[in-house]
C-alpha cells in the first residue's frame, strides 16, 4: 500500500509539471518564463526584504555585455538566460550566475531596428533541457540550455505568413505547455500557432482566428472544464482550444496602435487593459451549450496600462495607468482605489506582498506595499544607466526577483540585487 501511494503522488506530480515550465533543473524560486512560473508575474516567494537601506539593497553584481534590446529574464538554477543584439544580430544567451560570465550564444536572426530602440523584445522560456526565444523579427528558436546548440527555429513571418497589427516589432514571450510550444504570428492563415516542442513541427493553427498579432504573450487557462489558450490582440480577446486551436470564443474590443500587457485570468474572469487612450475590461466567460458566452462585466480608463503589466493581489489590481499614475483597483468592480503620481511611468512585478515599481525615465526603482490602504513604499533607488543608444526608447525590460535577487535591464547592462533577509 505504501508503495501504491508513493506511485500515485510521483504520477501526480509527473501530471503537473508535464502542463507547465519544468524548474526541476533549478531552485525553489526560479522564474522561467515571462511573468513567472504561471504568468501572473506574482512570486511564491517569502523571506525578502520588507524595508530597504537608505542607498537601496546591496547591489551584487552588474554584468555588462547583454546588447541592445528590451528582453526581460528567465532565471532557472545558476542560469539567466535574456536575448540582446549586437553587429546586426540578434541572439539569446545564458549568463551563469556563479561565475557572472556568458556561457553561450545562439543566433536568433537578424537585428530588428526601430526609431524606438533596435534588438528583441520577448523574454525566453525555459523547459525542462530547451529554452525558447523570438526575436524582433519574429524568428522563434529553440536551444539545447547547457550548449546553446539551436535545435530548430521557425520564422513567424517567413516560414507562416504572419504579420503584425503595426510596426513595433515581435514582443511575445513563447508559451510552452506540455509537448507544444505556442506562438502568434497573426494574420489570415491563423492567429495562433503551435509547434511540437521537441521538432518544430507545426501542430495546427488557430485558422478561424485570424488577428493580427499584437505585442501581448498567452496565457493558459481552463474555463468551462476546457483547457484554452487566452490572448489578447489590436481586434479582440479571445480564447482557443489547446487539443486543436479550434476558436472557442472571442469578443471584439479595439485596441490603438499596439496591444501589449499580458491577460490576467481568475476563476472565469479575464481581465484585459491597453493604453493609448483604451483602458482596462473584465470579461466573464460562462458555458452556453456547445460553446461560451461572454458577458463584459466593466470597462473604462481607471487602468489604462501601456507596457508595464498589471498585477493582481488577492482582489484588487497594481500598475501604472496613463490616466493617474500607478494605481490600485478593484478586480470585480473596476473601481479605482487610490492613485499617485510619486514614481514615473514604469513597470511592476511582486514577491512578497510588495510591489518592486521600475521607472521606464531614469531607472528609479521602488519597493512599495501592496495594499488597497494607499501609496506606502518603503525603499528606493536608481540604477547607472547605459551608455548605448536607446534612440527613442527608454528602460522598458521589466524587473524579475527570483530565489532572493532582484534583476534589472537597461540595454546592455544587467544589475542583481541581493533582496533576500538572510544576507
Amino acid at each position: 500500500m505504501r508503495n501504491l501511494r508513493t506511485l500515485l503522488l510521483l504520477n501526480l506530480v509527473l501530471m503537473g509539471t508535464a502542463t507547465t515550465c519544468s524548474t526541476l533543473q533549478g531552485g525553489k524560486f526560479d522564474w522561467p518564463q515571462w511573468r513567472g512560473p504561471d504568468r501572473t508575474d506574482v512570486s511564491k516567494e517569502t523571506g525578502l526584504l520588507a524595508a530597504w537601506p537608505e542607498p537601496g539593497p546591496r547591489l551584487l553584481w552588474t554584468f555588462k555585455d547583454a546588447g541592445l534590446g528590451f528582453a526581460s529574464f528567465a532565471v532557472v538554477g545558476d542560469h539567466l538566460y535574456s536575448m540582446g543584439a549586437s553587429k546586426g544580430t540578434e541572439v539569446l544567451y545564458a549568463v551563469d550566475l556563479k561565475t557572472r560570465q556568458r556561457l553561450w550564444s545562439a543566433e536568433v536572426g537578424n537585428q530588428f531596428g526601430h526609431d524606438r530602440g533596435d534588438g528583441p523584445r520577448g523574454t525566453p522560456t525555459v523547459d525542462g533541457n530547451r529554452v525558447y526565444g523570438i526575436g524582433g523579427q519574429g524568428n522563434l528558436a529553440c536551444v539545447d540550455v547547457m550548449t546553446g546548440k539551436k535545435v530548430w527555429s521557425k520564422g513567424l513571418k517567413t516560414d507562416l505568413g504572419g504579420s503584425q497589427m503595426s510596426g513595433w516589432g515581435y514582443s511575445e514571450s513563447p508559451l510552452v505547455d506540455g509537448d507544444l510550444v505556442l506562438a502568434m504570428p497573426g494574420g489570415d492563415q491563423g492567429t495562433v500557432a503551435a509547434f511540437d516542442k521537441k521538432t518544430g513541427e507545426l501542430k495546427w493553427r488557430s485558422t478561424e482566428l485570424k488577428d493580427k498579432a499584437g505585442y501581448s504573450s498567452l496565457v493558459v487557462a481552463v474555463l468551462g472544464g476546457i483547457r484554452q489558450y487566452v490572448l489578447m490582440t489590436g481586434d479582440s480577446v479571445a480564447g482557443v482550444a489547446a487539443a486543436d486551436g479550434k476558436l472557442l470564443w472571442r469578443f471584439a474590443r479595439a485596441s490603438r496602435t499596439a496591444a501589449v500587457p499580458t491577460p490576467i485570468v481568475k476563476d472565469n474572469y479575464i481581465y484585459v487593459t491597453s493604453g493609448y487612450g483604451v483602458g482596462c475590461a473584465l470579461l466573464q466567460i460562462t458555458p452556453k451549450g456547445a460553446g461560451f458566452n461572454v458577458e463584459e462585466v466593466y470597462a473604462n480608463k481607471g487602468m489604462t496600462n501601456h507596457h508595464g503589466g498589471v498585477v493582481l493581489l488577492g482582489d484588487h489590481l497594481y500598475g501604472y495607468s496613463d490616466t493617474g499614475g500607478w494605481t490600485c483597483q478593484e478586480f470585480k468592480t473596476g473601481k479605482v482605489v487610490w492613485a499617485s503620481k510619486k514614481l514615473g511611468k514604469g513597470c511592476v512585478t511582486s514577491a512578497d506582498g510588495h510591489l518592486y515599481c521600475y521607472d521606464e525615465r531614469d531607472g528609479t526603482c521602488v519597493l512599495a506595499e501592496a495594499s488597497p490602504n494607499g501609496w506606502k513604499e518603503t525603499g528606493r533607488f536608481k540604477i547607472q544607466q547605459t551608455k548605448l543608444d536607446r534612440k527613442r526608447g527608454q528602460i522598458w525590460s521589466h524587473p524579475v526577483v527570483a530565489n532572493g535577487k532582484l534583476y534589472l535591464r537597461d540595454q546592455d547592462l544587467i544589475f542583481c540585487y541581493d533582496v533576500s533577509k538572510a544576507q
